[in-house]
């Protein structure tokens, strides 16, 4: 099944059900108000969001419009809680090796992981706005799923069967604000914005052959300015799966239906693959040259992140422009 959310008066927006090809959809309502509300009661709604799904495929669903993606927010506008990981090690590699500095052996087998702001989530097509590029405004293209309820002490073999859905992330960064806030000791907090995801969020079968053992092998394709920009595969490199890193947070506490768990910007060692952020450009050059060369995002910049399968887009596009804020009155 593929899931978006239509905006409307309301903070959650209302849920639809959306075609394989992300051009028909219909509205949900009657089986569930919102995304978040399918969730919560998925045991409950599954059969019937599954027949409501198949109907508007075979082109019998009454009430089913044509899709206008500019319409749309996240998936899920608001979240209880978004955890974001650093699931591919080569990009941790490259962060470290730019400073001089080695990655402990246990990022190895303890994952990186932080708590991000969820309250507020960017829209597929939403601006990133910021007061100023000083801050060094950066993309960071993932993956990321949604979880049922997961039970305190889930393991990682248990953590497979509570992924509910798949989607695309841009965790928008502010580059220049990380190193003196992560000094403080305490995070990240104003060096992470508010982040934005694909159009659909799909559940995992939809994904096919591609989606093995808690991980999506496909590639993730970046297009900055227009330009290609990386497609590294997001399977084979990935240290820890989704489901371990479900279980990873699951050691000492439950987690709410609707958690969002994302897996850290995609990196393959391969350089012929690309980027999935700035950063790591940065990284690299940094590495050969000894100098930065790339500069961070400037106002008018645009980034796309997308995925095909079978020459076909599972989530839709992210496609966000970087705008200037600026104070209303």
């Amino acid at each position: 099944m593929k899931f978006a959310t239509l905006r409307d008066h309301s903070r959650d927006g209302v849920l639809l059900v959306v075609d394989r090809a992300g051009q028909k959809a219909v509205k949900a309502t009657g089986i569930a108000a919102t995304l978040q509300d399918a969730l919560e009661r998925w045991e409950e709604v599954e059969a019937r969001l599954q027949a409501l799904s198949d109907a508007l495929n075979e082109g019998k669903a009454e009430g089913a419009f044509d899709l206008d993606r500019k319409q749309l927010c996240a998936p899920l506008p608001r979240a209880y809680q978004w955890l974001d990981g650093s699931a591919y090690l080569n990009h941790v590699e490259l962060v470290r090796k730019a400073r001089g500095a080695e990655v402990p052996a246990s990022f190895y087998e303890d994952p990186l992981m932080y708590q991000g702001g969820s309250d507020t989530f960017l829209g597929p097509l939403d601006d990133i706005v910021h007061a100023t590029e000083a801050w060094g405004i950066d993309f960071e293209a993932e993956i990321a799923v949604v979880t049922d309820d997961v039970p305190y002490g889930t393991t990682t073999e248990e953590a497979l069967g509570k992924i509910r859905l798949v989607m695309l992330v841009n965790d928008v960064s502010l580059r220049n604000l990380i190193p003196s806030e992560l000094a403080k000791g305490f995070g990240f907090v104003v060096s992470k914005p508010p982040t934005a995801f694909s159009p659909f969020a799909v559940t995992p079968d939809e994904l096919g052959d591609a989606w093995q053992d808690g991980k999506v092998h496909l590639p993730l394709e970046v297009q900055y300015n227009g330009a290609w920009f990386g497609n590294p595969d997001a399977g084979p490199e990935m240290q820890f799966s989704f489901a371990r890193l479900i279980a990873h947070v699951a050691k000492t506490r439950p987690l709410g239906a609707g958690t969002i768990i994302g897996s850290g910007t995609i990196s393959n060692k391969d350089r012929a693959k690309g980027s999935c952020c700035l950063a790591e450009r940065r990284m690299i050059e940094k590495i050969d040259t000894g100098e930065f060369k790339t500069p961070f995002m400037k106002f008018g910049d645009t980034v796309r992140i997308e995925m095909n399968k079978d020459g076909k887009s599972i989530f839709g596009a992210i496609e966000q422009t970087v705008r200037q804020w600026k104070q209303e009155g």
